[in-house]
């Protein structure tokens, strides 16, 4: 294995990764030697994902714990089964997003805005208030936040959703600049287009063929796995000097954005 990118001996908290990016970023990590502690909503599909990563990399290496990302007390509790099973934490996932909501920003229920950027920014924000004491005490630690190509452009369809996803890069940016002394790395990444279950209504519209070919220079969608590399590089000393950025992974949809 090589050096910068190992990851032995290190803990890791995911939310959102009982299946899609999230999966695929847990088992990566895993992959390189780290600890994770997965979560998401549904006991069935976390406990599952959890067998997935330990039948590939041993025994134990994921655990599994459910928990609302939109829920404070199920993020402390999370964060402290972390503790008490996989010691202290070194690289945070916040990867649970929601999308309650299609259409103009201006009719949006009061409801469905509340719901959107409480699990997509301010629970990140809980999840580095939770953790992060543990890694201004090593002087060392990643968090990586999933944001989204949406935060990059207005959209009559998806503007709350992009809304959130550009409030959680301003967050990203923000705890760089107050972390950054105490050694703690700050990063998002940007999917485009990513074949999963969350973003299916997207991709199976009958124009995204046309998308594909107009849009997206590598002629395709992206795929969960298209998310590994990137996790893996932002969570070891292969980034040691990255911190504050957004990174897209869109097939080049957005170079220019």
């Amino acid at each position: 294995m090589f050096p910068l990118f190992d990851l032995s001996g290190k803990t890791a908290v995911l939310t959102g990764a009982s299946k899609g990016m999230g999966l695929a970023m847990a088992t990566a990590l895993a992959e390189h030697g780290a600890r994770v502690v997965i979560s998401a909503r549904n006991q069935d599909q976390l406990e599952t994902a959890a067998q997935t990563i330990n039948s590939l990399c041993g025994k134990d290496m994921a655990i599994p714990v459910v928990a609302n990302a939109g829920q404070r007390e199920a993020l402390e509790n999370l964060v402290e089964t972390a503790r008490s099973r996989a010691g202290s934490i070194d690289i945070v996932i916040g990867n649970a997003g929601v999308n309650p909501y299609f259409g103009p920003t201006s009719e949006i229920s009061d409801a469905a805005y509340k719901k959107t950027m409480t699990t997509n920014v301010q629970s990140n924000l809980w999840l580095a208030q939770l953790t992060v004491p543990d890694m201004v005490k090593k002087g060392a630690g990643s968090v990586i936040f999933t944001a989204s190509v949406a935060a990059l452009k207005p959209s009559e369809q998806l503007g709350t959703y992009g809304m959130s996803k550009l409030a959680l890069i301003g967050l990203t940016r923000n705890l760089a600049q107050e972390f950054g002394p105490h050694g703690v790395r700050f990063n998002a990444i940007c999917p485009g287009l990513i074949r999963t279950d969350f973003a299916r209504e997207l991709w199976e519209n009958p124009k995204v063929e046309d998308r594909i070919q107009q849009q997206i220079p590598l002629r395709r969608l992206g795929e969960a796995d298209d998310l590994k590399g990137l996790a893996v590089f932002l969570a070891s000393d292969a980034s040691r000097y990255m911190t504050g950025q957004a990174l897209t992974v869109c097939g080049g949809s957005n170079m220019w954005a």
